[in-house]
């Protein structure tokens, strides 16, 4: 068994806990799984939390010469502070599904350009990439249906970014086991 072990930096930990959490509450909110919360009640939480920590560990990444970590914070915490600031802000269904959709191509290349990261971050970044699809769709479509299942996208994906940080903290495990060889496999081929 394979039990690779994160050791991520402090930068990228505060970062996916930031992330993580965000999402969580985000996704959360538009499932509207628990009476009475919403996606509008993670407005504070997505300006505070997910802008401004997320965008500041972002440039931390950044000092630290971590330009994939840097990017993917700092522009993951514009899309956070920019929800969260123009939350009140009426717009129509087509532009909040635009705004949507323009941070779904960013998702989309971080998710592949993290494709030399760790399961739990590319995990994090494909499902952020699907749920904000479905949420522009259902902006688009007048979807409750699709508006929730963007949500539960969000709040899978909030909940791999908040163990991928967990992990770091408390040494746990990341990697999934490894496949046994197959008969006549060796490891060079």
């Amino acid at each position: 068994m394979d039990n690779d072990v994160s050791a991520g930096s402090t930068t990228s930990t505060l970062g996916q806990l930031a992330l993580g959490l965000t999402l969580l509450a985000f996704g959360l909110g538009h499932t509207e799984v628990i009476d009475g919360v919403t996606a509008a009640d993670a407005v504070s939480l997505a300006t505070f939390v997910g802008g401004i920590a997320l965008f500041v560990a972002g440039l931390f990444a950044f000092r630290d010469k971590d330009a994939a970590t840097g990017t993917a914070f700092t522009a993951l915490g514009a899309l956070w502070f920019t929800w969260g600031t123009a939350a009140d802000t009426p717009v129509s269904a087509n532009a909040a599904g635009l705004f949507l959709l323009l941070f779904a191509l960013v998702a989309l290349s971080l998710t592949l350009g993290a494709a030399h990261a760790g399961a739990l971050t590319r995990g994090t970044y494909g499902l952020l990439f699907v749920a904000l699809v479905l949420l522009a769709v259902a902006r688009f479509g007048d979807s409750a249906g699709l508006g929730k299942a963007g949500g539960w996208c969000a709040a899978a994906g909030g909940l791999l970014a908040w163990y991928g940080a967990t992990a770091a903290l408390a040494h746990w495990p990341t990697a999934l086991p490894g496949r046994p060889a197959g008969r006549g496999v060796t490891a060079t081929g």
